[in-house]
């Protein structure tokens, strides 16, 4: 592309033809505001604070969505500019709640932050307030339009990156609501619980839904024995909440942190995500053996799973039968694990940590009770974990590293790399590989699976025998993928995750989650695969025992029972 020249605030800017004025400013360290700009999913110019003034412009222009042009001479801290910022914001507050100490994005709230940034110390607008009542229907979200901007970001992510298109305007003017077709309630629509709308919105007009206070009950009744695991990409996410850099490993600060907080037994879903590979990977076995169709996708992301039953119901039977890990654990806390520690299943409260809204979601489907109990009680997201233990008063930076719980909390790297785009696929093809040819790989790393790109695609040689696989992140890529399949592309086996980036982008990961975030996040899980001891599925010891000593064998007959799932056909609409 061609170079631009251009001049802001006095100082000469080389731009490339197409970027935006927000763009060529922040490249020489300018910080124009913003709340409803998000780089490559929102440039919508809607809430107005990014005005600049562009000399020979009639009126102040949105620097967001505004060109760079030749010659282009702009101007970012005018008394002009400043005030007509100021404006924009108070006409904004004017109707909003003025509920900031008992906000759950108090401290993290854009809308917050622009304001102070501005100095704005008093409004002098009175607006009338839109007395619409919070949509607690989800179990995964709670949308609360009284505290909406009218951004569109949630908007953005949710029909151009995951093509789901669950929430658009509806009504027009001051009655504009974000809000499913109809005004329906979120349950009633197709929205997949993933949360990326919670992670993009610059207020809490959607947040998770909290259940910290049911996790603290529990804690408190000593009639209980209360457990809890932790996702893969936890562990390199919960630090930022403590100012930490993104991909910081704090796994065992992390388990120290949950000790503190009463837990009776600390977990890791990394043991069932290996666990996982056992099952999926025979499944896929048995199926490249003419048992069953192909390709084979996989079943680790609930937000995936409820996007293919609306919306691909007639490729349900390539899905894994496999539950997902978090699912598999809670079957097994309360039928191998209360049977090795002599603890009544009925006494057993299962805790999970997930960077995923979905898996709320998850836990309540009525099939996850296989175990003849609620497999997983209750889903905290790393967000909702993070304000637990600030409540509690621990300071997660001085904690010292312990270690998890036996014998659920044994695990390899293979289950570590879960929590990132292509890591359900590269963790099944250490244990395929050597399952199949029955040699040992010389290299385990299978890195054309690896890296942020939408989908991806490779061809792996089993010993003669080529297995076509590939690999999306993102719904929107999800779609292109699973047309693929129905024109009629051969594949044998693929891997889906519902969220931009895997689990380390999931919907209940700190805020914010950008690009930048995900890459580090993504290097701080490869890293501690490599410093793992153990990097196979197949070679974890508490796996082999619990095959040895309670499950029998991959897709037997206990396997099935507690292990494996079924889908439901959903409607569109």
């Amino acid at each position: 592309m061609s170079q631009i020249t251009l001049t802001i605030d006095g100082q000469q800017v080389q731009a490339r033809a197409g970027t935006t004025v927000l763009e060529a400013a922040r490249k020489i360290g300018i910080r124009i505001p913003t709340l409803c700009y998000l780089k490559e999913v929102n440039e919508a110019g809607a809430c107005r604070v990014c005005l600049v003034e562009v000399q020979g412009a009639r009126t102040l222009q949105a620097s967001c969505v505004t060109p760079v042009a030749e010659g282009m001479v702009v101007k970012t801290n005018t008394p002009e500019v400043r005030q007509a910022r100021k404006l924009n914001l108070e006409l904004i507050m004017s109707n909003h709640p003025q509920e900031c100490l008992i906000c759950p994005r108090s401290t993290n709230c854009e809308l917050q932050a622009v304001a102070a940034e501005l100095g704005l110390k008093e409004l002098r607008f009175e607006g009338t307030n839109r007395h619409y009542q919070p949509d607690n229907s989800s179990p995964s979200l709670v949308r609360d339009p009284r505290k909406c901007i009218l951004c569109r970001r949630c908007v953005s992510v949710c029909e151009n990156i995951q093509k789901v298109t669950a929430i658009a305007p509806q009504e027009r003017g001051f009655d504009t609501v974000i809000a499913p077709a109809f005004l329906a309630s979120l349950s009633d629509s197709t929205c997949v619980n993933c949360g990326q709308c919670a992670l993009v919105c610059p207020t809490a007009a959607i947040v998770e839904k909290n259940q910290v206070q049911e996790v603290w009950s529990a804690l408190a009744d000593p009639a209980k024995h209360v457990v809890v695991q932790t996702a893969p990409a936890t562990r390199i996410s919960v630090g930022e909440i403590f100012g930490l850099e993104p991909g910081s490993l704090v796994t065992g600060k992390m388990v120290a942190a949950l000790r503190r907080l009463g837990f009776d037994k600390v977990f890791d879903t990394d043991f069932t995500a290996d666990l996982t590979i056992m099952e999926e990977g025979s499944e896929l076995i048995r199926r490249l053996n003419g048992k069953g169709a192909l390709p084979l996708i996989t079943s680790c992301s609930p937000g995936w799973i409820k996007f293919i039953e609306h919306h691909y119901p007639d490729l349900l039977p390539h899905l894994s039968t496999c539950k997902s890990p978090q699912q598999m654990f809670g079957a097994l806390a309360k039928t191998y694990y209360a049977e090795k520690a002599g603890l009544d299943p009925g006494s057993i409260f299962v805790v999970s940590i997930m960077p995923c809204t979905a898996k709320k979601y998850e836990a309540g489907r009525p099939e996850m009770n296989s175990s003849g109990y609620q497999d997983v009680d209750v889903v905290l997201t790393t967000r909702e974990l993070g304000k637990m233990l600030k409540e509690a008063g621990i300071d997660f930076t001085a904690l010292p590293e312990e270690n998890y719980d036996q014998p659920l909390g044994i695990s390899t790297g293979a289950g570590v790399i879960f929590g990132a785009t292509g890591g359900v696929m590269e963790a099944a093809l250490r244990t395929g590989y050597e399952l199949v040819t029955g040699e040992t790989l010389a290299s385990i790393e299978f890195k054309d699976v690896r890296g942020m790109e939408g989908v991806k695609e490779a061809a792996i040689d089993l010993k003669g025998t080529i297995l076509n696989v590939a690999v999306a992140h993102g719904l929107g890529n999800a779609r292109e993928l699973l047309e693929k399949i129905r024109n009629g592309d051969i594949y044998h086996f693929i891997e889906i995750m519902c969220c931009p980036g895997g689990c380390i982008g999931g919907g209940g990961q700190p805020i914010p989650t950008d690009q930048e975030t995900r890459l580090k996040r993504a290097a701080g899980i490869y890293s501690t695969d490599q410093s793992m001891p153990l990097r196979k599925s197949h070679e974890n010891p508490a796996v082999q025992s619990l095959y040895k000593e309670f499950l029998g064998e991959p897709l037997g007959h206990k396997s099935h029972q507690l292990l494996h799932t079924v889908y439901t056909e959903r409607s569109k609409f």
